[in-house]
């Protein structure tokens, strides 16, 4: 008799029942006591409008946490030198695992980094340069645009057998750096005649640089100097009177009886103002600086950043400020092409590097860019670059908007990319408003129902079918379809751009329809920011300058550029809306604008305006804690004393935009100059927003849309904007749509560098700019109608309207 034993399945270990990130009680930001449990090893998608609190959830709190904890694995003397993390607002994180993070956050805009620095390219190709180029001239930093050459001799003293023995020591370091533009590529001139008029004295009036008025503390200061005769005209000065006006070093003098520091204007102005974002610049500041100051490429090095000697030795027929230019795709297939036995191990860490660039659509770039000419979407799959060959497993991958920046054509790529991740055994979070990402996820998580206080709450959980089937703001728009409209705007003229030769652009020739909504796309790369900022040659004007098209009088440019802000910066401040409102309180109240200013006069003098206290605690993170003596309100009590329309200047910042808007327009409360800042806001989408909260608090596409109020402010005939839906809920393009109508129909000419195809659907005319990306692109492959883009299908973005708009 025969007997058989079945197996008995074996009970689940209790390690793999960590199976699940569990979120409890979460109050960063906006959220409200979120409670959630996201699966792990799987791909979770975050939506959402634009301030419901996702990158709150994601980045704030589960990422946060999880890289705290990492941190405090190091011991004391390592977290000395690592930033200090607070704990998040959260009653319960558990089963988290190591995050990396790899957001929208440009990559910098320090002048000495490039792609290929950021990304450590560089430096393998310098080692590749170092040991194979001819002439040899000597270690990987003789190759470095970043590393100076120097050399010195003196004499060392040291203990040698009980005595001090001197020797005379040399010593010389052999860097790349060229020596006139000390490795930035491109020198500054400032424009003489535009400081000053030579005809006239200092006392008379002779600087022409905004805010340098004789009449207060820098007449005081030119005149208690004594290099130079206030009373004698600029242009009988001697050359030392000249250089001492103009390049002096700070040196100490003392003027009245104070002690006071004279500097030169080009140093101060270098400091001052070149210093600056230029898009925080008022306008007639920022109209100085175009007007004063010329970046040119450095006549020595020719824009390369290296010297004569780094310039000389090459590899195969080329140097490396040669190889560095080239296309990445192309630089790749020559270092597959060099064979060095003793090199190999490098040159294939190198190739797997730029591969990679190939492989996440970068392959256009080169690795000379300046990683601050990036755009987000670009730097954002340039920090991936780095995980994608990772044999790193259950990791949490964090995500912010991937698709941010890519054509359509694009976006399959950068899908396959995260599910390739997440089959490695890595848990990826993902926000994101695209729909093609959204449907690729195994979990969907929608977050609402509004914006900013609005929001903060979980309105949905579940998979993809689940979210359509609901009735969240988000699942009732995801089928969203835009269709063709039936007619279209006539133009009222053309803009000419010709000979338009920037980047990869192949000397374009092209008419931009004036009065109408033009939209310009194309695969990313394929040359659509550098035909509207790059340089071209205006052939009907009869010149050869090159200018360009966002260069041209009445051109209003919004990019997308990150803007500047401390914790003090807030909306008011940013937009402007803060003077008025100060002037408002004070002509109520008959006292001075600066006390209604937590920066400055009616700062609460125990937090100094900040309305915390923060107190450090040595490696340990610092804890703040709100201000005892003004509660938070930033304000020294007595000005919240002082009243307009029944609210204390507080309340007043505490407001949100729709209700400051109506606050400031009507009865006696009504302020023009705030309401029509106010009602720009609203325009934009940012009527939930507080006037009065942090700038470091906003979310990517809350800040692009500010930076698009201030910058309609300014009296412009032509609007560019780049790409203005990032950030955008699928609910709130139609409202972006509306607005850019209210643009047209006012009479002004809008241009739109767009990816998504409802702008598309919505546009008057298209440049569809390719076929490819880098130098298969820089081409006009279709100008026209939409619905003739359409029926031809002749082009990528061609197909894809189509099947957008169901033709």
């Amino acid at each position: 008799m025969t007997t058989t034993t079945r197996a008995r399945p074996a009970a689940l270990h209790v390690a793999d029942s960590h199976d699940m990130i569990r979120v409890r009680g979460a109050r960063v930001n906006n959220l409200k006591n979120v409670d959630l449990e996201i699966p792990k090893r799987r791909l979770t998608v975050f939506t959402g409008v634009s301030g419901s609190g996702k990158s709150s959830l994601v980045f704030g709190t589960i990422a946060a946490e999880s890289q705290r904890m990492i941190n405090e694995t190091y011991s004391a003397f390592v977290q000395g030198f690592m930033p200090t993390q607070t704990r998040p607002e959260v009653d319960v994180l558990e089963g988290l695992t190591t995050a990396i993070i790899v957001d929208q956050e440009r990559m910098g805009a320090n002048p000495r980094s490039t792609v290929g620095t950021a990304t450590d390219a560089n430096a393998l190709l310098r080692i590749v340069f170092s040991r194979l180029g001819q002439p040899h001239i000597g270690s990987p930093q003789a190759f470095s645009f970043n590393v100076a050459s120097i050399s010195g001799a003196g004499a060392v003293s040291f203990a040698r057998s009980g005595q001090t023995v001197k020797e005379r020591r040399e010593f010389s370091i052999t860097g790349g750096m060229c020596p006139r533009c000390e490795g930035m590529g491109a020198v500054t001139d400032f424009n003489l005649s535009a400081l000053y008029d030579d005809s006239k004295s200092l006392a008379g009036g002779a600087l022409t640089i905004p805010g340098y008025s004789m009449d207060g503390w820098y007449g005081r200061i030119f005149g208690g100097s004594g290099f130079f005769d206030m009373d004698k005209p600029i242009g009988q000065f001697t050359k030392k009177e000249l250089h001492d006006l103009l390049y002096k070093a700070p040196t100490k003098i003392k003027v009245e009886g104070i002690n006071l520091t004279y500097e030169g204007l080009i140093p101060k102005l270098q400091k001052t103002m070149l210093a600056k974002d230029k898009e925080a610049m008022q306008p007639h500041i920022r109209a100085f600086v175009d007007r004063a100051v010329t970046f040119t490429t450095c006549p020595e090095c020719g824009g390369t950043r290296l010297n004569e000697g780094a310039r000389s030795s090459k590899v195969a027929g080329i140097n490396i400020a040669d190889a560095c230019a080239m296309q990445i795709s192309d630089l790749a297939q020559w270092v597959r092409d060099r064979r060095e036995p003793s090199l190999a191990p490098l040159l294939t860490s190198l190739g797997e590097t730029l591969d990679a660039f190939v492989e996440i659509g970068l392959g256009y770039l080169s690795l000379d860019r300046p990683s601050g000419t990036l755009s987000g979407g670009e730097a954002q799959r340039t920090k991936m670059i780095r995980h994608l060959g990772s044999s790193l497993t259950d990791v949490t991958y964090g995500f912010d908007e991937p698709t941010v920046g890519l054509h359509p054509h694009d976006i399959q790529r950068m899908n396959q990319l995260l599910l390739q991740l997440r089959d490695k055994g890595n848990t990826v979070l993902v926000v994101e408003h695209k729909p093609e990402t959204i449907e690729i996820a195994d979990h969907v998580v929608d977050l609402g129902p509004g914006a900013g206080a609005g929001g903060g709450e979980v309105v949905f959980e579940g998979t993809i079918d689940e979210l359509r089937a609901s009735d969240t703001l988000t699942g009732q728009h995801l089928d969203d379809r835009a269709r063709l409209k039936p007619s279209v705007r006539t133009p009222s003229g053309a803009l000419r751009v010709r000979g338009a030769d920037a980047n990869n652009l192949q000397d374009v020739d092209v008419d931009i329809p004036l009065g109408v909504l033009v939209v310009v796309t194309g695969v990313a790369g394929s040359g659509k920011s550098s035909l509207i900022n790059g340089p071209s040659r205006d052939a009907p004007a009869g010149d050869a300058s090159t200018r360009t098209v966002a260069g041209r009088d009445g051109v209003v440019v919004v990019d997308q550029g990150a803007i500047r802000g401390s914790r003090r910066s807030n909306p008011a401040t940013y937009t402007g809306l803060l003077d008025p409102i100060r002037k408002a309180f004070a002509k109520a109240n008959g006292v001075k604008p600066a006390l209604f200013s937590a920066n400055s006069d009616g700062a609460c003098p125990n937090c100094n305006g900040a309305g915390v206290v923060y107190t450090d605690l040595g490696v340990m993170a610092g804890v703040s804690t709100v201000c005892e003596v003004c509660d938070g309100k930033r304000f020294d009590a007595s000005v919240l004393e002082y009243r307009f329309g029944g609210r204390d200047i507080a309340e007043v910042l505490g407001m949100s935009v729709s209700e400051a808007e109506q606050f400031f327009g009507t009865g006696e409360r009504r302020t023009p100059a705030a309401h029509a800042i106010l009602a720009r806001l609203a325009d934009v989408g940012l009527g939930y927003l507080t006037i009065g909260q942090p700038l470091t608090t906003l979310s990517g596409g809350e800040r692009q849309r500010l930076k698009l109020a201030t910058r309609m402010a300014e009296k412009g005939r032509i609007y560019v904007l780049d790409e203005p839906t990032s950030g955008l809920h699928l609910a709130d393009v139609e409202q972006l749509l509306g607005l850019l109508d209210r643009l047209v129909d006012s009479g002004k000419s809008v241009i739109v560098i767009e990816h998504h195809q409802a702008v598309m659907a919505h546009a008057d005319w298209i440049i569809d700019l390719g076929p490819g990306a880098g130098h298969d692109g820089g081409r006009i492959v279709f100008e026209g109608t939409p619905a003739d883009l359409v029926a031809a299908r002749s082009t990528l973005t061609g197909q894809h309207l189509a099947a957008y708009v169901s033709a």
